[in-house]
């Protein structure tokens, strides 16, 4: 499918993972009565996976977070965002009222 396998086997995995992790444990805090769905998009260039729940929603650039930085690295809290930004080729998230949708694009190997 002329993704690297890189990609595929490391990149897509965790940064999904980080997603629905997320939407269950911070969007949807943990309530089993709400859902989370998952829809995934492949087309000629890139494949999409957005992720959406059932919460109030939130502010991308705001809660990313520099696990990198000194006073963070022994901090457990906030990686998923950075790592989802730093796998993928692009993270969005789009208030789909309610909830939030974090869009994940994975571009396609050269």
């Amino acid at each position: 499918m002329r993704f690297g396998a890189r990609q595929l086997t490391l990149n897509l995995p965790v940064a999904l993972t980080e997603a629905l992790s997320n939407a269950i444990l911070r969007g949807n805090a943990e309530d089993p009565a709400k859902r989370v769905h998952i829809h995934g998009r492949l087309d000629k260039d890139t494949l999409v996976v957005e992720v959406t729940d059932e919460g109030s929603g939130f502010d991308l650039d705001a809660c990313t977070i520099d696990p990198t930085r000194p006073e963070r690295l022994e901090s457990e809290e906030g990686r998923g965002l950075y790592l989802m930004r730093k796998l993928m080729d692009s993270v969005e998230c789009l208030p789909p009222a309610p909830g939030s949708l974090v869009r994940l694009t994975l571009r396609r190997a050269s």
